[in-house]
């Protein structure tokens, strides 16, 4: 747990499942976990890296099957983490996705679980244009309505993306949708609020009756799962958060369902199980390592 994702792939029945890493991120366990006992960290020292914090990761998930391609989120890009919450470095994931031989103009459909800097950043590109156009120049751009409206309404300032790179140029060719809508086929949006007004997780309908949940930040870290009020730092909505996490963790429990996690550190494929004490664990899947990290903090630890 204690290390950067690798770029890994996954495949679920007929889906094809690839973690497109962008970056590094170190969370700060009293700020970006401010709910976590402090007793908790010195019980479980392995969850932390040796500065201290909690090993993370950013990026998007490319979901392929039937010669298509969604992205599910983008990462950080050139934005970085408020020192408060941790430290951040990323820009990897156009790189990541030359190294796969995915080009941007192969994937159809970019949409985001919620719209925080770490999730929307590589979304947009300038390439010394004046005006951001879309990184993935052929894809639909898309984000659940009750997400879209109070970002662009201004209402929400933590984690909001920047506006001229992102915010505005999204307004022109993004397509909303409402709770349970078919997104990409065999995919529907379950709008999970709390962390964010519309954040959203998408549910992958493989063959043989299995399913991935993409939960987005519905969970930061594992201990989560085990403890499911204890809110995240950003967190806009405290009980709407409890509430998705009790949502979530009915589907998560059911058979043959999988689900990503994007901040997992190394292990952000796997299924929620429960232990002997009837306690929701994370059980990591056996994801296959197709590249290293692009990028590992520890390479800039003093």
């Amino acid at each position: 747990m204690n290390d950067q994702s690798a770029v890994r792939t996954l495949t679920v029945g007929d889906t094809r499942l690839t973690y497109v890493v962008d970056g590094a991120m170190e969370l700060d366990p009293t700020g970006f976990l401010p709910a976590v006992p402090a007793t908790y960290w010195r019980d479980h020292p392995e969850a932390l890296t040796r500065s201290g914090r909690i090993a993370a990761s950013v990026g998007g998930l490319l979901v392929e099957r039937g010669g298509r391609r969604l992205l599910i989120d983008a990462g950080l890009g050139g934005n970085v983490l408020s020192p408060s919450l941790g430290v951040s470095r990323a820009g990897a994931l156009p790189h990541t996705l030359r190294r796969l031989r995915v080009p941007p103009e192969s994937v159809d459909t970019v949409a985001f679980t919620h719209l925080h800097t770490d999730h929307t950043g590589a979304g947009f590109r300038t390439d010394g244009a004046r005006v951001p156009h879309k990184a993935f120049p052929r894809a639909d751009y898309l984000v659940a309505a009750a997400e879209w409206d109070p970002f662009w309404r201004r209402e929400i300032e933590v984690g909001a993306p920047s506006w001229d790179g992102f915010m505005v140029p999204m307004s022109r060719v993004l397509r909303t949708f409402g709770d349970g809508a078919e997104i990409w086929p065999g995919v529907t949006a379950l709008v999970t609020p709390g962390h964010s007004p519309g954040h959203t997780t998408y549910v992958i309908a493989a063959s043989g009756g299995r399913h991935v949940l993409v939960f987005g930040d519905a969970f930061h870290t594992p201990a989560q799962l085990a403890h499911p009020e204890w809110p995240s730092g950003p967190d806009t909505d405290t009980g709407a958060v409890l509430k998705a996490r009790r949502t979530l963790l009915t589907r998560l429990l059911l058979p043959r369902t999988h689900a990503f996690a994007f901040h997992f550190g190394d292990q952000a494929f796997g299924r929620v199980v429960r232990d002997g004490t009837g306690t929701a664990r994370w059980r990591p899947d056996p994801a296959r390592k197709l590249l290293p990290p692009p990028i590992r903090m520890s390479e800039f630890h003093g």
